[in-house]
């Protein structure tokens, strides 16, 4: 069996290469791409068969690496995210530093610092945010089970993470809430 650092070793290879790797979050099973891969971007809304115009999430190891892509962040979001013990993911107004085609069409970018060990430490070693979008074709329901993703998923990725492939504890998806001058909108729950 694969160990954990070997894991990370191959799957960085693939992410430097603009590959696509199928891994676990600290949500659900995702598909991921350098976030900063208009390429790489692409290739994962064809192989969910998702309109362009829908966003994708990206994932961050550190607030510092927030900073580095959201111009003018009102510093309270991290005191807010501090206070939650789900996974919660954030829109933000404003990207930068990142691929086009990962930025929505009003410029807003939805970003969540993982807790997971395994994604912070893919997403450091990187040094740059990963993208994260449920393994699923577009429109079809989305699995916290690896065995329940399909096949034409697990065929379309250039790696797979052997990391927590048995994992029988479902996982939901992060709440999604809107940061706007430290007011918080719930968009999912």
């Amino acid at each position: 069996m694969i160990d954990f650092l070997q894991d990370v070793e191959q799957a960085l290879e693939v992410l430097r290469k603009g590959g696509i790797i199928l891994y676990p979050t600290d949500t659900i099973w995702g598909l991921g791409c350098d976030a900063t891969d208009p390429e790489a971007v692409a290739r994962i809304y064809a192989l969910k068969q998702r309109a362009l115009t829908k966003s994708m999430i990206i994932l961050v190891a550190d607030e510092k690496d927030v900073l580095q892509h959201v111009p003018g962040l009102d510093l309270q979001v991290f005191d807010h995210l501090a206070s939650t013990d789900r996974p919660t993911t954030v829109v933000y107004d404003s990207a930068v530093g990142l691929a086009d085609n990962v930025i929505n069409e009003d410029g807003s970018i939805a970003i969540r610092i993982v807790k997971d060990e395994f994604c912070r430490h893919l997403v450091r070693r990187l040094r740059k945010p990963i993208v994260s979008t449920s393994a699923n074709i577009s429109n079809q329901g989305s699995t916290g089970l690896f065995r329940d993703i399909s096949g034409s998923i697990k065929d379309g990725v250039d790696y797979i993470v052997k990391y927590r492939q048995q994992d029988e504890v479902l996982s939901a998806p992060s709440s999604i809430i809107r940061w706007n001058k430290g007011v918080v909108e719930i968009i999912r729950s």
